[in-house]
Order: C-alpha cells, then sequence, then structure tokens
C-alpha cells in the first residue's frame, strides 16, 4: 500500500536584523504574516539558534484589520468593491543596499505591502516603514496606515513621553503602562510637536533611570500630524503603534501608487534613559540632522531686543556689540519687509518678501556691508508658507491658501494670518522661491531662520479635488518635503533654523534639511532647564538653539541672574535674544567671558556624549547634567539649582561617562565669586567623580550687592598628567 506524498511545508526563515548592541528576530514563513520573536539587548549565535517562541501574545509584525477585528491593526483599507478585510502573508524576503524587505501580499485582493528594516550599526539604530502598493481598480482607501507595529513583554512597563504647549514645550511625564489604550496624537497641520512628541521611551523594569536599566525608545520621523498608541489587553504583551494620524485623513490609493510610512526609529540600551538618549544623538548628528558634523556658531538674534522695531543703524548697532562680545553671526528676525504694506506689527505683509526701505534705507547689502565691517555673518528671518490677507500676495492670489470649500478662511496670529496650501505646485515654487530670491541675490547671507507661527484651522484645499480633500494633512506636508528637498539641493551649506512659534518642528522629519530648532519661545532660564531636558531625550544639544535674554524675562517675567542664564544658555547651541545697549559694561564683559569659555568647551558640548545626572522633574532642588567627549579626555558638568531655600539640602551629584583610571583637573566657568570654589585646579580619578562627586556650594558669593537667589556652576574636566 502506497503513502500519499506528505505536503510541502516551507520552513519559516528567522529573519535578524542587528547592530553592535541590539538585535531584532522576525520569524517569516510564506502563507502567514510575518511575527516577532525578540527585540533587545544583542544576541549570541547560539541564543539565535535556540531563541524560545513568544507565547501568550499577538505577534504579527503588521496587523491589518478583517480577519481579528477585536485586534487593533496597523492597517486598514476600504477595498474598491467596498470589502473592509484584509489579510497579508509572507511572500518572501529580499536584502538591498542595507535594507530588509520582509514582502507580503492580501491572498484575494492584488495588494502588496513590504515591510522594511535598515540597521545603523555603530549608533545602536534601526528604522522601520512600510510601503503600501495597490493594483485595484480605480482605488482602495486606506483608512489606518500605521509605519509600525511593536510588542512589548508585559511587566513593570514604564513610558517616558513628553507634552506641553507654546513657550512650555517638551515637559517629561513619566507614568507606567496600565492596561487599556494610551494614545499619544497631533492635529495642528502644519507642525507638531508644541502639544506632544512624536517620541517615547519605555522603560522594561520599572521607572526609568538614567544610567541603568533596559529601555527602548522610539521616535517617529515625520512633520506632520501623527499618533503613537500603546494598547494593552488581555494577552502578555502591550503593543505599541506609531504613524501618521489617520483622523480626517483617509488617502484614496490609486492602481499602481506606493504610499510609503514615515520612519520610525528605535534604539535599545541597557544603559538606562541617557544611554538611549545617546543612541539617537550619535544617529541623529551622523545620519540625519543637516550639517550634523560641523560646529554652531554663536549668534544674536534681534527679536527679543527690538520685536518689529528694525531699523538700518539699530541692526548696525547690534552686529557691533555681538561681535565686541565674541559672537560669530547676526540674525535679523521679523519686520524688515513689505512695501504696499510694511511689516509694522504681525498684521499684515506675511508673503511679500520685498525689503522695506522705510526701515532698511540700503537694504540687504547695507546689512551684509555692515556685517562684514563688524566680521560676523549675516542671518534672516523669513515665514515662507504664510500669508496675510493684508498682503499683495493674497490679493494676488486668494486661491493659494488652506481653506475650507464654500466657507470663509479662519484666519490666526494677528487677525489676518492664512497659511499657504502646500499641496500646490505653484506655491511649492513660491516658497523655494522666497528661499531662491534671497540667496541669488544676496549670496553672503549664512543663516536662516524659518518660522511658521499657524496650525491649520479649516480643513481644505483649492487645489485637491473634492473627493480628496481628506488628503490635506498629507498633501501639505509631502509639498513641505518637496520644498525642503529643493532648497538643499541649491544650497547645501546654508544654515537653516527650524523655528515654529518656537518648538514646534522639533522633530526627526524635519531636521535631515534643517541644522538646528528653536527649542521655545520663553527664554526663561529656568523653565528652559525644563524643557531643554525632555529635548534631551532624544535631540542632541548641538541642534538644541539656546539663547541668553534679558529680564525681566519676557515671557514669564522672572528676574534670574546673568550668570545663571548663562549657564543654562551654554547647556545647548549657545546664542544670546537680548538688545546688547542695555547691557551695563560689566554684563557685557561677564557674556564676553562666557562665549569665550562657550568656543573651548564647544566640540564638547555639540559633540559629546549625554549622561543625565539629577532630573529637574525629582524636585530635588537642582539639576545636573555632563557632557564627556568620546576620548572622556574632556567633559563639561552643568549644576544649577532650580529653588532656593535657608538650610536647604541638597544631594551630591556623583558624575557619569569618564574614565575611571583617569585623572581629571577641575576648572570653574563664568565664575563670578570673590573666591574660587576649594576645588579649583585640583586633580580627581574618574573612580571618585563617579563613585563620591563632588560637594557644590549652594549660594554664588560675589559682592554683596550682587548676591541672588539663582546659583549655577560650571565645571571644565581635563584629563590631567599628574
Amino acid at each position: 500500500m502506497m503513502l500519499a506524498a506528505a505536503p510541502l511545508v516551507l520552513q519559516a526563515e528567522q529573519v535578524t536584523v542587528q547592530t553592535k548592541s541590539m538585535t531584532l528576530v522576525l520569524n517569516v514563513e510564506e502563507g502567514n504574516q510575518p511575527q516577532y520573536q525578540y527585540f533587545g539587548a544583542k544576541l549570541s549565535e547560539t541564543d539565535l539558534q535556540h531563541l524560545q517562541q513568544p507565547r501568550n501574545g499577538r505577534m504579527d509584525a503588521y496587523p491589518a484589520y478583517g480577519m481579528n477585528c477585536p485586534a487593533e491593526a496597523a492597517l486598514a483599507m476600504r477595498h474598491a468593491d467596498g470589502n473592509l478585510s484584509t489579510q497579508l502573508v509572507s511572500t518572501g524576503v529580499s536584502r538591498e543596499d542595507g535594507v530588509v524587505r520582509i514582502h507580503m501580499k492580501d491572498p484575494v485582493y492584488p495588494v502588496t505591502v513590504d515591510l522594511c528594516y535598515k540597521a545603523y550599526q555603530e549608533v545602536d539604530m534601526i528604522e522601520t516603514w512600510t510601503e503600501i502598493t495597490s493594483q485595484e481598480k480605480p482605488q482602495v482607501t486606506l483608512t489606518q496606515f500605521a509605519s509600525c507595529c511593536l510588542p512589548i513583554r508585559r511587566g513593570n512597563v514604564w513610558m517616558s513621553h513628553f507634552y506641553g504647549s507654546w513657550a512650555n514645550e517638551a515637559r517629561l511625564c513619566e507614568e507606567p503602562v496600565l492596561p487599556g489604550e494610551k494614545v499619544i496624537k497631533n492635529k495642528d497641520g502644519s507642525r507638531n510637536s508644541h502639544t506632544d512628541h512624536a517620541e517615547m521611551m519605555f522603560s522594561l523594569d520599572g521607572k526609568a533611570r538614567e544610567l541603568s536599566g533596559d529601555v527602548i525608545g522610539v521616535a517617529l520621523c515625520y512633520s506632520g500630524n501623527y499618533q503613537l498608541k500603546v494598547e494593552t489587553d488581555d494577552t502578555e504583551y502591550h503593543y505599541f503603534l506609531a504613524g501618521i494620524n489617520p483622523d480626517n485623513s483617509e488617502y484614496h490609493l490609486k492602481r499602481g501608487e506606493t504610499f510609503v510610512t514615515p520612519k520610525v526609529a528605535f534604539s535599545f540600551s541597557k544603559e538606562g534613559l541617557s544611554g538611549v538618549s545617546r543612541n539617537f544623538h550619535n544617529w541623529g548628528r551622523t545620519y540625519m540632522l543637516a550639517h550634523g558634523n560641523r560646529i554652531r556658531k554663536i549668534l544674536l538674534n534681534s527679536w527679543e531686543g527690538v520685536y518689529f522695531d528694525i531699523n538700518q543703524q539699530g541692526m548696525d548697532q547690534m552686529m557691533a556689540d555681538i561681535a565686541k562680545m565674541g559672537g560669530e553671526l547676526f540674525v535679523m528676525d521679523d519686520g524688515w519687509f513689505g512695501v504696499k504694506y510694511p511689516r509694522k506689527n504681525d498684521s499684515s505683509s506675511l508673503g511679500d518678501w520685498e525689503v522695506d526701505r522705510q526701515k532698511l534705507p540700503d537694504g540687504i547689502e547695507g546689512l551684509l556691508r555692515d556685517a562684514k565691517k563688524n566680521h560676523v555673518k549675516f542671518g534672516i528671518w523669513i515665514e515662507p508658507e504664510m500669508t496675510n490677507s493684508v498682503s499683495e500676495l493674497y490679493e494676488q492670489h486668494p486661491d493659494w491658501i488652506v481653506k475650507a470649500p464654500k466657507r470663509d478662511a479662519v484666519k490666526g496670529r494677528g487677525g489676518t494670518q492664512l497659511i499657504l496650501d502646500l499641496s500646490n505646485p505653484k506655491v511649492q515654487d513660491f516658497v523655494v522661491g522666497v528661499v531662491d530670491n534671497l540667496m541669488s541675490k544676496y549670496p553672503e547671507i549664512n543663516y536662516i531662520k524659518w518660522d511658521a507661527n499657524m496650525p491649520i484651522l479649516n480643513h481644505g484645499s483649492q487645489y485637491l479635488t473634492m473627493n480628496d480633500q481628506s488628503h490635506l494633512y498629507i498633501a501639505y506636508h509631502r509639498g513641505f518635503e518637496k520644498v525642503c528637498q529643493r532648497v538643499r539641493e541649491k544650497y547645501p551649506d546654508l544654515t537653516i533654523q527650524a523655528c515654529a512659534s518656537g518648538g514646534g518642528r522639533a522633530n526627526w522629519g524635519v531636521l535631515p534639511w534643517f541644522d538646528e530648532f528653536w527649542v521655545s519661545d520663553n527664554t526663561d532660564a529656568l523653565q528652559r532647564i525644563y524643557m531643554q531636558w525632555g529635548t534631551s531625550y532624544f535631540f542632541p544639544a548641538i541642534a538644541m538653539a539656546s539663547h541668553i535674554s534679558a529680564t525681566p524675562n519676557h515671557t514669564v517675567f522672572r528676574t534670574t541672574s546673568l550668570k545663571y542664564r548663562i549657564d543654562v544658555a551654554m547647556s545647548g547651541r549657545l546664542g544670546m535674544e537680548i538688545q546688547p545697549k542695555n547691557m551695563t559694561d560689566e554684563e557685557k564683559a561677564l557674556c564676553r567671558k562666557a562665549i569665550k569659555e562657550y568656543k573651548d568647551i564647544r566640540p564638547v558640548v555639540q559633540f559629546g556624549n549625554l549622561y543625565r545626572l539629577v532630573s529637574p522633574y525629582d524636585k530635588l532642588g537642582l539639576a545636573s547634567l555632563m557632557y564627556v567627549n568620546d576620548d572622556k579626555s574632556r567633559s563639561v558638568f552643568f549644576w544649577w539649582k532650580t529653588e532656593s531655600f535657608q538650610n536647604e539640602h541638597l544631594p551630591r551629584v556623583k558624575m557619569a561617562g569618564l574614565d575611571a583610571k583617569k585623572l581629571y583637573k577641575v576648572h570653574e566657568l563664568n565664575r563670578i565669586d570673590l573666591q574660587p570654589m576649594d576645588i579649583e585646579g585640583k586633580v580627581f580619578t574618574g573612580a571618585y567623580l563617579m563613585n563620591h562627586g563632588l560637594e557644590m556650594p549652594y549660594r554664588n558669593e560675589p559682592e554683596w550687592n550682587k548676591k541672588t537667589d539663582w546659583s549655577s556652576r560650571v565645571l571644565l574636566l581635563e584629563e590631567s598628567g599628574m
């Protein structure tokens, strides 16, 4: 009796994506959904061969809606015939140009999805995204389109995420991951990091610690509306999904078109929150940030100094003042343009990018002349995505603005501001032309501050068809990306800051075309400690514009000491946001000294490895962090008091990241005390500094009439040959 041949069973392929310190493993079997098997610390070959299968969880790498409806889906669509169900099964794996592609298809409909992974070995980062293609006639409608789904094993898992508002960006929130659903999303339309950030960290072994513990960091690299979701049900896993926010954004995918979701960057570290931050900083400087390997200049920006009161003589005076203090760049902010409608306040002129000769009779030519005379570079402010209803641009092109069909436009800042529709190629050409006209006429311009002060308030495009109105949010940012690419292709060496009512564009979707971002319109030193602390989780100091400003502060009206403001600003990309002619000679001298010292430590701060030591959010009365260069020969230590009481008791701060065997000589920067600290010039081992730390005097001790309650210290540690 002959037995029938057994059906051929294709063996599952173990797909491994690795960096120097972490491993991602998926099981891919033809005809089935790819399955997550492992993500964490790097595995040996032995462990890979004997890796245990996860239990009691849904391990689908990219779950689609319709065949297991109670489960959370990464992808959902309405097929051309109305069917709401989609099934994705593996058809193979390919590897090309460093990208691993897991190919999937729907067995019934001509829809394919590629699940993509790219590893960055030395910086411990993995990027993932999906590419969705349909051959259905005439189209399918995508209703959910996450970039990824990552199962995270339940236990004592905590999340760190970032909330806020204008002038209070990137505030840290730490909380346990509990049953139910946690959704963090943005619906601003044009900017995306004021109220929430598209980044999150997961501590896998209890409340997160800075220098130890297993931590996953994730960042969605997208400039538009997003959604981060953590779903916790009755299984053994939390499910993290990230991608474009699908609210009012269903996408009609035409036959033969491919929809590419934004990248999500993943990292893992056994060295706590700071370990993940260092990975993101290294990846960002090396692969993402424009000119991430180039030292940033020290600048003076005119905004808080003069606001709209721009004039030729005043700009010349500010250039001379920053030059005398050692600065390298002057940036003229808002208020320099408009002929028919001069820009006197925020209610007119956006879009009319022609010099107001009443304010600047010698034009930009004269400003560049004065910059050269004062031996500083020159930069300029623009807001090219916007217009006002009071402008020549709007009079000529009312059809270019974002506006709901059949309704009046909703106006923003100044009661007249409107946002240009970047889904329209003509608008894209205009926005590119704003930069091109400036740079072609005035190639000596070194720096552009690119602002965006309005969200999309009314949903509607005068360019998109009525059937595709739901494409607006996505089409706007596709247009923005095209604009940025064109600007960068023509002006690769130009320095550009991403400002958006302050910190509205602090995201890795923008930074490949920008050198830095304005952390916040709030320059108060105390509040900046909190905002820059949260920002530092995912963004390096070189990208964080941090300025010394006047007191009382223009936002919160707090009065802090000049030294304190300097010491906070020096922990990022140092600049000034002040009117120098209102400063005393003594204040200018202190800034001159600080700028000179910052130039010395600038390579350590801007390219060094960050170790956050004491968090301001722990309410211990101080905050402290430090940067260490790669060979651990130089370090800069920051210590700021966050409150002041009589008979206070502050923790002694243990340092981190040093070489335990090396000797380090201590030198205080920006000293205002009459007497040096007792550690000045002393030499300590790295082991002592990390195991014990140094005692900081609780008060600065200048002359009696110069004492304040704002105390801070900045120490330079240099390897000693003793």
